[in-house]
């Protein structure tokens, strides 16, 4: 697209089916590179990523040429994927459908990936229920609670 000059930043979060912390340590790190081929191979950048064993925060330079919700089923298709081919995990693994994407100007990209880079200690005071629903209500994203991801129910 000649011409088209943009900048579009995005942080994207989502979570395993069920919230169950599936995400191994042993292989996270290479879970995210994986992630980051996807995000790259699709032509956008990716600025940060991280998470816990039951969700991901991406936070990605996009390109107009593909949308996101393109973009969310890439990673998240392959990614389910590579982890099934690789058998880190027994029996099926799945991201739960939908994710949040809140967007960003640039003087926020240090803060935003300062804040993703942070993720295990941040989520040793607040949940990810808590987390999510602070960002839809700091963004003023309109929500159903009853379409929220529910913690697991014991």
């Amino acid at each position: 697209m000649a011409n088209t000059y943009t900048q579009i930043y995005i942080q994207a979060v989502f979570t395993v089916q069920n919230r169950i912390s599936l995400i191994g340590l042993e292989w996270q790190e290479e879970l995210y590179k994986y992630i980051t081929g996807i995000v790259q191979n699709n032509g956008h950048k990716l600025l940060a990523i991280n998470g816990i064993p039951d969700h991901i925060h991406l936070f990605i330079e996009m390109k107009p040429n593909q949308s996101l919700s393109d973009l969310m089923q890439d990673v998240k298709g392959d990614s389910s994927k590579w982890i099934h081919e690789k058998g880190f995990v027994k029996g099926r693994f799945e991201w739960q459908a939908g994710f949040g994407a809140f967007s960003y100007s640039i003087s926020q990209i240090d803060a935003v990936a300062k804040y993703i880079h942070n993720q295990v200690n941040h989520h040793k005071t607040k949940s990810f229920i808590e987390e999510y629903v602070d960002f839809l209500d700091k963004f003023k994203v309109p929500y159903n609670e009853r379409y929220i991801f529910k913690p697991v129910e014991d």
